[in-house]
């Protein structure tokens, strides 16, 4: 079997496990979206996404980039695993108690435009969990336990705040949603620290031996500045209405955003093997073979992401009627955010080799483009409000500037992907545009049924959608490593080192 055979069928294989966990992932967010848009309403549910966005931003700072550098420094280590995995948990406290204090100390920054009340404040308690998890989960996925992670983020986490919010509205329609949060997360970590123990075991005669680790977090500042900037093109445009529109807006566009965002965790599903695959390929020095796998993948993500954006947003009214007769006014925002998640694909695939051959350079285009973003969102709403749009469409103007400004940075970032490898990464097939056209088509003819009859919509209109979109797909645009991640691989076909630690810190960085 050649390398480049042995690459894909590991792509493929983690795939298939994580593509699963996407499936669960769907699945249990849908419900804690009916009860969030149904029970809770708009105001509340604007107040709990902008507390949130602030919360996880600071969880995210305190891994200190160790979720993607924890594994070059297991590799690299000469005590036991269970001390140095226990050293980056301490950092990684010490890192989330401060940023808790501070959000504690300061409840404003989450709460901008309106009074704190019953816990507002403290929800920032629960940053530690966060981060600990996040730490727990890299640490597994050095051994290439993926599973944990599917456990942990797909099943545990959704169905927690899912059932935790219906229980808590009996309670408090108030902190209802702050308290199923903080029980989503708890529950997320014991799911992560349970098979961290299995794995490595107790860390006995542990002490600390923070320096080494907080040395490695220093130079991870441009890895824990990729995922930083990631999270803030995702989310900023939350932060922004959370400035200028009253919360009720904020919560539109937040259920908005969250039924966009579920074909974003299909990206993010194969990061914990495609990673791998680059850094041995960049050890080998196989620069046409990083092409490959980045070109493979982001076609499966950009096939699959099309074929969600055409089904959310062809009936998009009917889908976010689902949510709540009150949250259909964010349907434009829903079609645009679900396109900017399709467009978005090629650069965040390629964003995956680029932080280990041009990390530099990757951040450098990441935060330009985030700044592009921020200024056209700014602008795009003062646009509209001059033109006298009501406050839903001027809402949508951060969408629309998301669009854009990820549309360009795929681009630019397959681009120079491109000359580092001196070979194409575009994932873009002719029968991907024939199938769009198709899926459009049968999906206007859904859409122009009464509205007494929108329930069809859902119900025929998108397995039709569906069904037409990926027929043309696997009968013109699939080839036989495409079906590869559809039929399971005989147990001979696994790589010899499928156990061993991952060489995550290879790599040259520029």
């Amino acid at each position: 079997m050649t390398g480049a055979t042995k690459d894909i069928d590991q792509l493929a294989k983690g795939g298939r496990t994580n593509i699963a966990g996407f499936a669960l992932r769907l699945v249990a967010r849908l419900p804690f979206l009916f009860i969030a848009g149904r029970i809770y309403g708009p105001d509340r549910v604007g107040r709990f996404a902008l507390a949130v966005v602030v919360v996880e931003l600071a969880a995210l700072v305190a891994t200190l980039g160790l979720k993607r550098g924890l594994a070059q420094a297991l590799s690299k280590a000469e005590r036991p695993h269970a001390c140095v995995v226990w050293d980056a948990m301490a950092v990684a406290f010490f890192a989330a108690l401060a940023a808790s204090a501070f959000l504690i100390a300061f409840p404003q920054v989450m709460y901008p435009n309106t009074a704190i009340a019953g816990l507002d404040r403290w929800l920032p308690i629960i940053i530690v969990a966060s981060a600990w998890s996040d730490v727990a989960l890299a640490a597994l996925a050095y051994r290439r336990n993926v599973k944990a992670a599917v456990t942990a983020r797909a099943v545990v986490e959704p169905w927690t705040i899912s059932i935790a919010a219906w229980a808590f509205s009996y309670f408090t329609l108030r902190d209802g949603l702050v308290l199923s949060y903080v029980a989503s997360m708890t529950a997320a970590l014991v799911a992560s620290i349970v098979p961290l123990i299995r794995s490595y075991g107790l860390p006995y005669g542990w002490s600390p031996h923070l320096r080494p680790l907080l040395a490695l977090a220093r130079t991870n500042v441009p890895l824990a500045g990729a995922d930083a900037l990631e999270w803030g093109t995702r989310n900023v445009d939350r932060f922004i209405l959370g400035v200028l529109f009253e919360p009720r807006i904020v919560g539109i566009y937040y259920m908005a955003q969250q039924v966009a965002s579920l074909p974003q965790k299909l990206k993010t599903s194969f990061d914990p093997i495609l990673g791998p695959v680059i850094t041995e390929a960049l050890a080998r020095d196989d620069k046409p073979a990083i092409a490959n796998q980045v070109r493979q993948v982001a076609f499966w993500i950009v096939a699959a992401q099309a074929g969600l954006a055409l089904m959310g947003s062809i009936p998009g009214e009917a889908v976010m009627g689902v949510v709540g007769p009150q949250f259909v006014a964010g349907t434009a925002a829903l079609a645009f955010l679900l396109t900017a998640e399709a467009l978005a694909s090629t650069g965040a695939v390629s964003e995956t080799a680029l932080v280990y051959m041009a990390r530099h350079r990757n951040l450098m285009i990441s935060g330009a483009m985030l700044a592009f973003q921020v200024a056209l969102s700014f602008g795009l709403v003062f646009v509209f409000r001059r033109i006298g749009w009501p406050p839903n469409w001027q809402a949508a103007g951060p969408a629309v500037a998301l669009m854009l400004s990820l549309g360009l940075t795929s681009l630019i970032k397959a681009w120079l992907l491109s000359r580092l490898t001196q070979a194409r990464v575009s994932p873009l097939r002719w029968p991907l545009v024939w199938a769009v056209l198709a899926a459009i088509v049968v999906g206007s003819l859904f859409t122009a049924l009464p509205k007494r009859l929108e329930w069809a919509e859902l119900l025929f209109g998108v397995p039709a959608i569906a069904g037409v979109y990926f027929l043309i797909l696997w009968r013109y645009a699939f080839g036989p490593a495409d079906r590869a991640l559809f039929v399971k691989a005989p147990r001979t076909a696994a790589l010899p080192n499928e156990g061993s630690p991952l060489n995550a810190g290879s790599g040259v960085s520029r």
